[in-house]
Parts: C-alpha cells; sequence; structure tokens
C-alpha cells in the first residue's frame, strides 16, 4: 500500500481552488443529466454511470432537488445528443494532460480546448500521446476525519480496494475500474457519518514529472483552471510533480 504522494495533493487542489460552488454544480447536473441520456435509464441502480454520478452529487453537498431535476431533465428526451471526447495534451514542462469533455458539438469543444492549450504554453497531441502513461482506476475520496489512516487502510483493504494513499487533507481510496462501485457500497457507512466526497473513474498517472521553478508551475496550474472552466470539460487529469513550497507560494 501507498503512503502519502504528490497524486493527493494533485487531486484536492481541484476541490480547492474551484471558486464558485455554482459552477461545480452546473458540472454536476450536466453530467446526470448525460447519464440519464446516454444511458437510457433514469433508475441508479440500472445505470451504473448516473449512479456514480450522483454519489458525487451528494458527496458535494449538492440539494436533492437539484438533482432530481438534473435527471428530469435528461429523462424528458429530445434536446441535444452529448458524446463523451477525451483530450490528451502537454503543459509547460512537459507535464502531460488528459481532458475529459462531455459534448453536443466536438467541434466547439475541440476548437475552444485546442486554443487553451496553444494561449497558454501548451499543445495538443493525439490520442493516446498521454494515456499510455496513466492507468484507469477507481477512486474514492474520504475526508481526513474519517479516521486514521490505518483504520481507513484496514476497512479498504477489507472491502477489495488495492491502494490507499493519506495525508493530512483526505484518504484517497484506489480499486480496479470494475470494483469501484462494488467497494463503495462495501464501505458505505463503515466511518460513521463521514462519507465520500468522490466516488470516479479517474486517469491516475504511473509517474510523476518534477516542476522545479515556480513559473512553470503556475502556467502549468493556469492551463489546468482555464481548461476546467470550459462549459464542456468535465475532468482535467496531470502528472506534474509541484513541491508543496511552489504550491504555498503559487496558491498564496
Amino acid at each position: 500500500m501507498a503512503g502519502h504522494s504528490k497524486w493527493a495533493n494533485i487531486q484536492h487542489r481541484k476541490g480547492a481552488q474551484d471558486k464558485k460552488k455554482a459552477k461545480i454544480f452546473a458540472k454536476l447536473s450536466k453530467e446526470i443529466t448525460i447519464a440519464v441520456k446516454m444511458g437510457g435509464n433514469a433508475d441508479p441502480d440500472m445505470n451504473p454511470r448516473l449512479r456514480l454520478a450522483i454519489a458525487n452529487a451528494r458527496g458535494q453537498s449538492m440539494p436533492k432537488d437539484n438533482i432530481t431535476r438534473a435527471i428530469d431533465k435528461g429523462a424528458g428526451g429530445g434536446g441535444e445528443a452529448y458524446e463523451d471526447i477525451r483530450y490528451e495534451g502537454f503543459a509547460p514542462g512537459g507535464v502531460g494532460l488528459i481532458v475529459e469533455a462531455s459534448t453536443d458539438n466536438k467541434n466547439r469543444s475541440g476548437g475552444d480546448i485546442r486554443a487553451t492549450f496553444a494561449k497558454n504554453g501548451g499543445n495538443l497531441g493525439e490520442t493516446g500521446a498521454v494515456s499510455f502513461g496513466y492507468d484507469q482506476v477507481g477512486q474514492l475520496v474520504f475526508p481526513a476525519d474519517a479516521g486514521d489512516e490505518d483504520s481507513v487502510m484496514e476497512a479498504a483493504i477489507e472491502a477489495g480496494a488495492e491502494d490507499v494513499e493519506s495525508d493530512e487533507n483526505a484518504h484517497l481510496i484506489y480499486t480496479a475500474r470494475e470494483d469501484l462501485m462494488e467497494v463503495a457500497s462495501a464501505l458505505d457507512g463503515k466511518f460513521g457519518d463521514v462519507e465520500a466526497s468522490s466516488t470516479a473513474l479517474v486517469w491516475k498517472p504511473q509517474n510523476l514529472i518534477p516542476v522545479e521553478d515556480e513559473e512553470t508551475a503556475g502556467k502549468i496550474l493556469k492551463l489546468i483552471e482555464l481548461l476546467e472552466d470550459l462549459d464542456d470539460v468535465q475532468n482535467v487529469y496531470s502528472n506534474y510533480d509541484i513541491s508543496d513550497d511552489i504550491m504555498e507560494k503559487i496558491l498564496s
């Protein structure tokens, strides 16, 4: 089992830097609606993607009414036809980025993403140019108050998890892609009233790329933030390794 790693820092940053709760809710609502449309079923028990989307919405304390409206919108039929597209590219310093988008117009989303890379010192690559260095795995994120590192690790192992990373902010529990929901169910209620803030399939880098200077680090983080702000973008994954000292200077 792995201990603390910079990957935890990578994942925490998104939650720490999202400036508007409304923006988070908008993306969560969109994912719920798309999950219903693409899965053809408004019942989360019969639609794994919808089940994941609802779990994430609840983890972010999204109101139940918002979740219901998003489901109803997807079940209403008609409207936009969405498709999932994965983009891969490079940020300054050679850091690899995977960008997941759900869009009703791939020309628009592709153009926006390409322009964002180009205007911020990066470049868009071919599919596979970055993802070969990542593994797609299940990930559950629990707040630090779910328990101490040993107790969380013990519960995760018993539930069938493959890896755990803990630090002062959170516990990241990793599973095989196909085991995510089974492990999530097994951990339900194991940490008292503390629930997972995120349950998702993620791209986890096999190796991290050290970023040695503050200027390059700032450019990388700016590019990621701008990509995340695009309406069609749902998730951005990266393999940077920025030291805590540099990170604190940039975020202060």
